[in-house]
């Protein structure tokens, strides 16, 4: 079948190698996609959130499966586009419905779910401009750290964790003000958890789910996890500290409550489900959903996959994965992102990268590249992700972080400690 890839990131080109080894993928199209993708498949010049150009495009080249990998798209209705229209409504697309995306799409909305399903999270209250004064007064009394969340999409600036009550209340007033635009019409007020976090990962078909191998990312931008928070600067799976127990535990706990949840609320979901997870002492608590997976963490888990991930895909829109057993390799992936200069701050694109040849013991999926005049050039913040599948875990880092070291651009920045604190 003719598959469409929706992105352009990190992700989407590890989708994209996974699903071109696929029998069932006759042409694969991503859309934008970037230099790394198009070894894999035929980039289109699409915006993700051009619905109309998007079914266009699907008609014209007999698409059979839309695979939708950023969470925009999702949350402004890709998927009701799809199966409202007479036109579409027989190609499935991996990816939930703007009723589940909602999950993702509004942190109250999550926040109030967990509660109503009994889901473990960070105790948290939520306001906007019309009862400020009590979010003011709440702050007052709330112990420090706290944490300040955007409820909407805020490309992953909207979360401030802050340690002194005036300066929280002045980010109050600034995020209800507008800081973050709509996205903080509403804001979350919620506890901080101390604990080390993790990523787990579900393909549900709305009853059924699989659970796909867990990772940790690496959020901040300097070594030993300092300064400022960035899109994720590496990853690992799997991750040491979550043992078969622990593992149980939050399958038991969250996941299944979640999937539940789901059906009990009448929302239909068909796609992937993130949950950005903390251990607190033996415990796992929820910090957030996703409706998608996530970057760079999609990098070292997809490479662990060994069943066929259309044949994954189809059983999910199929509503087929209750008897589905899904493969996975017990060897270990790490993933080193190499960013732009200047990161997550202003940076520069257009630079020239040389050294792909270069690469020994791993693979480089890109992120922010685009292909002009026959050269490989930067074009976002987080430009490349090398991961490394190896058997221990010391090898895949000792080789992912040594094969970024044989890439080079000006400006290049990588961190050369992603996951030795889990050694």
């Amino acid at each position: 079948m003719n598959i469409l890839l929706l992105g352009s990131g990190g992700r989407e080109c590890a989708f994209a190698w996974k699903i071109s080894q696929s029998a069932q993928c006759d042409t694969l199209f991503i859309a934008p996609g970037n230099a790394g993708t198009s070894a894999y498949g035929k980039n289109v010049n699409l915006n993700p959130n051009d619905f109309e150009a998007i079914k266009a495009f699907a008609l014209k080249e007999n698409i059979g499966l839309l695979v939708v990998g950023p969470e925009e798209p999702l949350v402004n209705g890709v998927h009701d586009f799809f199966s409202n229209d007479e036109a579409l409504a027989h190609i499935p697309v991996i990816g939930p419905k703007k009723e589940g995306a909602i999950l993702e799409g509004s942190k109250d909305f999550s926040k109030q779910f967990m509660e109503r399903h009994g889901i473990p999270t960070a105790k948290s209250r939520s306001f906007t401009n019309e009862n400020l004064d009590e979010g003011l007064a709440y702050l007052q009394n709330h112990a420090l750290p706290v944490v300040l969340k955007a409820d909407g999409l805020a490309a992953g600036k909207g979360v401030l964790i802050i340690d002194n009550t005036a300066e929280a209340q002045e980010e109050l007033k600034l995020m209800l003000g507008g800081k973050f635009g709509s996205a903080g019409a509403t804001v979350v007020i919620e506890e901080f958890l101390t604990g080390i976090e993790l990523s787990v990962f579900v393909l549900t078909d709305g009853k059924n789910y699989v659970i796909l191998p867990e990772a940790k990312d690496y959020k901040r931008i300097g070594q030993g996890d300092t300064g400022l928070n960035t899109g994720g600067m590496g990853s690992v799976s799997p991750v040491p500290f979550a043992n078969e127990a622990f593992l149980a535990d939050i399958k038991n706990s969250i996941i299944q409550p979640t999937i539940d949840g789901l059906l009990k609320d009448q929302i239909d979901y068909t796609g992937f489900i993130f949950f950005g997870l903390i251990k607190v002492g033996d415990k796992p608590y929820v910090i957030e959903y996703n409706c998608r997976m996530g970057d760079p963490e999609t990098e070292s888990v997809i490479p662990r996959i060994e069943s066929d991930l259309v044949e994954l895909f189809m059983a999910s829109a199929n509503k087929q994965l209750g008897s589905y057993q899904l493969a996975i390799s017990a060897k270990n992936a790490a993933t080193v992102m190499i960013v732009a200069g200047g990161y997550p701050g202003p940076y520069e694109k257009g630079k020239v990268i040389a050294g792909l040849e270069n690469l020994r013991d791993s693979h480089a999926f890109h992120a922010g590249t685009l292909l002009e005049g026959g050269q490989v050039k930067t074009n976002g913040g987080r430009v490349l992700a090398i991961t490394s599948v190896q058997d221990s875990q010391f090898n895949a880092l000792q080789c992912a972080t040594a094969d970024a070291a044989r890439i080079y651009f000006d400006g290049k920045y990588f961190r050369e400690d992603i996951g030795f604190d889990l050694m």
